[in-house]
């Protein structure tokens, strides 16, 4: 598997995965071309968008860090970051997740972000297990969400 950031070109193959997810029920965001390319790979606020791809070019998944700007939508403190991780039903179990976050971790530091917030909806055991498994921590819920925090440490 390689692990590289995404390119402008990408957002075709990570919309139709995004979709798959959606059509399960594990996504509740726009998951078209358009969103894809300007929420997460050239989102104004972009540190870092990740892809994980397999040998043959199938996108994997791909995790998203932001900066937490003033007034986001997210309601997270200004100056954390925020992330978001989203893996291909098609590549479950396989590693994706913690070989993206190793990636996202060093751009975080190298970004000097003190905290990370992942937002989950309480309806993805899967989502809050992942983050809880990459040291994230729960400190809010409200809404049908748990939010959760990273501290970055270098």
């Amino acid at each position: 598997m390689l692990i590289r950031e995404a390119k402008p070109e990408d957002a075709k193959g990570l919309s139709a995965f995004l979709q798959e997810l959606s059509a399960l029920g594990k996504r509740t965001m726009p998951s078209d071309e358009d969103y894809v390319s300007n929420n997460y790979i050239a989102h104004p606020d972009y540190i870092l968008c990740t892809v994980a791809q397999d040998h043959d070019g199938t996108l994997l998944g791909l995790q998203i860090l932001k900066h937490a700007s003033i007034d986001n939508i997210y309601g997270v403190t200004p100056g954390w970051g925020i992330i978001g991780t989203h893996v291909s039903p098609h590549a479950a179990r396989r590693g994706v997740g913690k070989a993206l976050f190793a990636s996202t971790k060093a751009a975080a530091i190298n970004a000097k972000l003190q905290k990370i917030d992942a937002t989950i909806g309480d309806t993805n055991p899967e989502g809050l297990a992942y983050y809880e498994a990459m040291g994230f921590r729960s400190y809010k819920s409200e809404n049908g969400k748990t939010s959760k925090c990273y501290v970055v440490s270098t």
